[in-house]
């Protein structure tokens, strides 16, 4: 058996609540019975002092700055106050933590912390975008993304405000441990199991026909995922949704936040992954039912997306567990 993934969550005063609650519920409960990995998450801080929280909250330590040597991940919650220096020995540990190739991940605000420690200087980052313009003028040496989830830069990940946090969360595991490894947490979680960082942070609905679209735009997605094995385009999801191209795609993004070619692909990768992991299907099959038309489209597209192979993906993640029902029955990505 493998052993526990070792996570750490960064604590000082002044992290905020929202962020230390998606990084404990998502590495922290045992969820070995339903099929999902082990971790050993812990509270990192420069000493047992217990650390305060807006609300009435505190945050006990259970480790030393020091255990960070060991960590497999080293995650940094958000802050209240933004602009809260974190105490030197934290920011010294981080450092330290990036120069050994341990990956650094930070919520929301928390891209704050690691800038302050100078580990974004000269890299690309995100975060919440009511706070981008704070963000530039205090760290004028980062150049920021505002149009994404997620992103990451030489082994370090920043995310937008507050749920992009938790979509950051699942893409970790995602990559440490398979698609249905990051489903079975989000299945607990109530939440969606896949959102890529490259859809915008926030969606506008600036029509009156706004709930009316919302409706079929679902229904077109839903219609989608029943078939991605079949060479669908955006013109045949837009003639479902009784659009012209054009509008579908316009009222497509606007709700979505991404593309429905973009949205098609991700699907399509997902299936895959998810097919990859479960069956020992052979590799054109598995192209074939996740809609790639071809094992070299399907390889290339998970070489742009994911740098690797598809056989290196279900050599890394295969469960060997039972087939999923043939496309066409039911949805494979939710």
């Amino acid at each position: 058996m493998a052993a526990p993934h070792r996570v750490a969550l960064v604590a000082f005063p002044g992290i905020r609540a929202f962020d230390v609650s998606v990084i404990t519920e998502v590495w922290g409960p045992d969820r070995t019975d339903r099929g999902a990995p082990a971790f050993d998450l812990h509270r990192v801080a420069t000493d047992t002092t217990p650390v305060p929280m807006r609300g009435g909250l505190t945050l006990l330590p259970d480790r030393p700055l020091a255990w960070l040597a060991d960590a497999d991940l080293v995650l940094v919650p958000g802050l209240d106050d933004h602009l809260t220096p974190a105490p030197p020995p934290v920011l010294d540990a981080l450092r330290r933590t990036h120069a050994r190739g341990t990956t650094l991940a930070a919520l929301c605000g928390g891209a704050f912390t690691l800038a302050q420690a100078g580990l974004l200087d000269g890299r690309r980052a995100i975060t919440h975008w009511n706070l981008i313009d704070l963000f530039r003028a205090h760290h004028p040496h980062v150049t920021v993304v505002p149009d994404a989830l997620f992103i990451e830069d030489d082994n370090i990940w920043t995310a937008a405000g507050t749920a992009a946090g938790i979509d950051l969360c699942l893409h970790l595991i995602r990559l440490t441990h398979g698609a249905e490894a990051a489903a079975t947490i989000a299945r607990s979680m109530v939440t969606a199991p896949f959102r890529t960082g490259n859809q915008a942070q926030f969606i506008e609905h600036p029509t009156p026909r706004a709930g009316r679209d919302a409706d079929a735009l679902a229904a077109v997605r839903e219609h989608a995922l029943r078939r991605l094995h079949e060479p669908l385009t955006v013109a045949d999801l837009a003639a479902h949704a009784g659009m012209s191209p054009r509008t579908f795609a316009r009222h497509f993004t606007a709700a979505t936040g991404t593309t429905p070619l973009r949205w098609l692909l991700d699907q399509r990768i997902a299936a895959a992954q998810r097919l990859l992991e479960r069956t020992d299907l052979p590799m054109p099959e598995v192209a074939r039912r996740a809609g790639f038309g071809s094992e070299v489209t399907m390889r290339q597209h998970f070489a742009s997306r994911l740098a690797t192979s598809p056989r290196a993906y279900r050599t890394a993640f295969s469960t060997g567990a039972p087939a999923p029902e043939p496309a066409g029955n039911k949805p494979i990505a939710r």
